[in-house]
């Protein structure tokens, strides 16, 4: 594994995202999270996966400068998919995943965050989808998680402003299930994920089944427009501005185009 480190001990197996500087997920790093779930599914010894991020971030999203290779919205909208179609399976995934979130979760890792089944936030961390900043729109089923979890309302303020939220705000809105200081996030996460792996694992699958069933066809509808849409911005003038601007460190003149 290039980007990622994997361990696992008394039932809970931890995946560390391992891509400094800001642990961004890029289509390789996609591709191994895969991998590892394929590893984790059929073991026996496996009843609960936490997955963080080493150094100072979670994720701090996407790979902007790997968008600079893709030529066409085909590509980007394919590039959605990919994603989409990981976190959908993590999402109704048969093992419980907790993500333990500092220092920043914003765009696709806010996305890979809000594919696990619970959050676990340090209290300082930020979370948000800032992709209308850079002229885009986020690609990994952001869009439709997101109210979900904090309302039509709230989730329309955060992708309009790109503006983060904290981790107790994260609380608040119903984005994570609890707060803590940075320093025992993680012992927090193992405590918890011990907990649910003493439960049946035929249970467990089970319920993770159902929950699933809260998701309706037009939630299924809305991801396979995000992919389309997302192929269709990349291709305009604001996306080329926004992510040239990015890459300069400087702020976009949108357009419109």
């Amino acid at each position: 594994m290039e980007y990622l480190k994997f361990s696992s001990a008394d039932y809970v197996a931890t995946i560390s995202i391992s891509r400094p500087p800001a642990n961004a997920l890029s289509s390789g790093l996609i591709k191994e999270l895969g991998i590892v779930l394929d590893e984790i599914e059929g073991d026996d010894q496996v009843r609960a996966v936490i997955i963080h991020g080493e150094g100072r971030f979670f994720s701090a999203g996407a790979d902007i400068k790997e968008f600079t290779s893709i030529e066409s919205g085909d590509g980007f909208t394919n590039l959605s998919e990919n994603g989409q179609v990981l976190f959908e399976r993590m999402e109704t995934f048969s093992k419980p995943i907790i993500a333990a979130i500092h220092g920043a979760s914003l765009g696709g890792g806010l996305e890979l965050a809000m594919s696990c089944h619970i959050r676990l936030v340090a209290e300082n961390a930020k979370l948000g989808l800032p992709e209308l900043q850079l002229g885009l729109i986020p690609g990994f089923a952001g869009t439709q998680r997101l109210p979900r979890y904090v309302g039509a309302a709230k989730a329309a303020e955060m992708l309009f402003t790109s503006e983060p939220i904290t981790g107790l705000e994260a609380v608040q809105f119903g984005l994570a299930n609890n707060a803590f200081p940075e320093e025992v996030l993680m012992d927090t996460a193992y405590v918890m994920a011990k907990k649910i792996a003493k439960k049946s694992p035929v249970s467990i699958k089970a319920t993770i089944e159902l929950l699933n069933y809260s998701k309706s066809e037009k939630y299924y509808e809305g991801v396979k427009k995000e992919a389309e849409l997302f192929g269709d911005v990349f291709v305009s003038n604001d996306a080329k501005e926004g992510i040239s601007a990015f890459i300069e460190k400087r702020s976009p003149v949108f357009t419109g185009k």
